[in-house]
């Protein structure tokens, strides 16, 4: 290995990654979580105003007064999404939702976005307009600045990274290791449509290779379908929590699916959980899809699905009162004191662990 790295040639400077290879190690044995982990336990925090880095939903940096919340978010063509079927404005609008919903899920309000790009030359000025007539509507629906970003070129598709900036009081924060044992849990909206307007996608992305003039039938599907293209960050329930006087006592958007977003929770809380398969919220249109058309076993689905955005929270018991009547909130089980137990309690009352099966890009091919 060369001492000098002002006079090395090339090949003594790649010679410490060729000697790699004899002790390889396959990210894809790690997976994405496990690869994160790796990266935070290497990783020390310097500065007092670094409150919380790594492993929750967004870093949290002391604003004074406040804190101030930082998420980001890579997607990546191919990976996250497929333009085959994906309009551009949705995408951006999308991209925006994504981390939008990352600040919701510390209990703040995103205020910032910062956008960056990489192209490859089949982008035209007109695709790039379409991208951002996306992120401006949503930025216009959410009430945030977009306040900056970059551009580069790409060799292969189209890279976003989207950063948000929000802001919480220091009181009103909620991270993902505050659930206590007997703590409620509770989920927002409904789980798996889409995953299952990702499968309609892609069937009539199918059709229309083996046939063009073919048109997509869609028109049954458009929930499930609007899922997958354009979801929504659940803003709406950070206010409405406030209105009730709640605040979780842990949270988390539900982005890799349910039962991985439980086997999080339960990991920073040192907690296990236990949920039942009948208060699980399932929209009907999608559940049928589910069962007949693509023949996935709907609770499977709603458990790891993942792109549902919805928020995954838990409550104090004192607490029910304030929230049981609420229409789109649905409490689905409680949490335990047995660390790293999670099971569902299926509707003939059987208990069987679950399993995290949802998305993972380096396990997924991606």
């Amino acid at each position: 290995m060369c001492d000098e790295p002002l006079t090395c040639t090339v090949n003594e400077r790649l010679q410490p990654i060729y000697n790699m290879t004899e002790k390889r190690s396959e990210i894809s044995d790690l997976g994405e979580f496990g690869l994160i982990d790796r990266i935070a336990q290497h990783t020390q925090l310097q500065n007092s105003t670094s409150v919380v880095g790594i492993g929750d939903d967004a870093a949290v940096l002391d604003g004074g007064e406040e804190y101030i919340l930082v998420s980001t978010d890579l997607l990546a063509e191919g990976v996250h999404f497929d333009l085959a079927f994906t309009p551009l404005h949705h995408l951006g609008h999308k991209a925006i939702s994504v981390n939008v919903s990352d600040i919701a899920a510390m209990n703040g309000k995103a205020e910032q976005v910062v956008v960056s790009l990489a192209l490859s030359n089949r982008f035209s000025v007109e695709a790039v307009d379409a991208l951002y007539e996306g992120i401006r509507a949503a930025c216009q629906q959410y009430k945030v600045d977009l306040v900056g970003g970059d551009t580069t070129a790409s060799r292969s598709g189209l890279i976003l990274s989207i950063t948000a900036v929000g802001r919480v009081p220091k009181d009103k924060v909620v991270y993902r290791s505050g659930a206590k044992p007997n703590d409620i849990i509770c989920v927002t909206g409904d789980l798996g449509a889409s995953y299952i307007g990702l499968q309609v996608l892609e069937r009539e992305k199918e059709v229309y290779l083996v046939n063009p003039d073919m048109q997509p039938g869609l028109e049954k599907y458009e929930y499930m379908v609007g899922r997958q293209l354009r979801p929504i960050a659940r803003t709406d329930i950070v206010f409405e929590l406030a209105e009730l006087g709640i605040k979780p006592t842990a949270m988390i958007d539900i982005s890799d699916g349910l039962a991985s977003e439980l086997f999080h929770l339960g990991k920073n809380s040192g907690v296990g959980t236990r949920i039942f398969e009948d208060k699980v919220p399932i929209d009907q249109a999608a559940y049928e899809a589910m069962a007949l058309e693509f023949k996935i076993d709907p609770i499977t689905c709603a458990l790891n699905g993942g792109e549902d955005y919805e928020l995954l929270f838990t409550i104090h018991p004192d607490d029910f009162e304030k929230i049981k009547n609420h229409q789109d909130i649905h409490m689905i089980g409680y949490v335990h004191e047995k660390p790293n137990e999670h099971t569902l309690v299926t509707k003939h009352g059987n208990a069987v662990p679950l399993r995290a099966q949802g998305w993972d890009h380096f396990k997924s091919g991606g």
